[in-house]
């Protein structure tokens, strides 16, 4: 199986709520390529989905200073923040998504609350 393949194989499982063997097979392909952004990103997901609000925030704020154009990564850590009450840090994610794509539908969606 390819990396890519691997991946949307983990990706299903988190979206399945098969959290332990998502984290599994997104470490498989995280071993193949550690630079894996979408591997990082569901992982980071998962850590949130687990009740590890902290660790998932750290996790997305690190991989948003490392892939700052990648406006799904933005915005999940967007969302993340406004979820624990950092509406102001939320809201200039989410201002930078929309001057990027003005016609980003789910950072518009949000932005009202800014």
């Amino acid at each position: 199986m390819n990396i890519e393949d691997l991946y949307q194989k983990g990706f299903e499982q988190r979206c399945e709520g098969n959290y332990g063997d998502a984290k599994a097979t997104l470490g498989r392909v995280l071993a193949a390529d550690p630079n894996h952004v979408n591997a990082r990103h569901q992982l980071a997901l998962i850590l949130g989905f687990e009740g590890d609000f902290d660790g998932s925030l750290a996790a997305l704020e690190t991989l948003a200073k490392q892939v700052p154009q990648n406006l799904d990564v933005r915005y999940d850590f967007a969302m993340t923040m406004m979820m624990l009450g950092d509406y102001e840090g939320a809201c200039s994610h989410l201002k930078f998504i929309l001057s990027v794509n003005p016609n980003h539908d789910k950072a518009k969606q949000q932005a009202i609350y800014c």
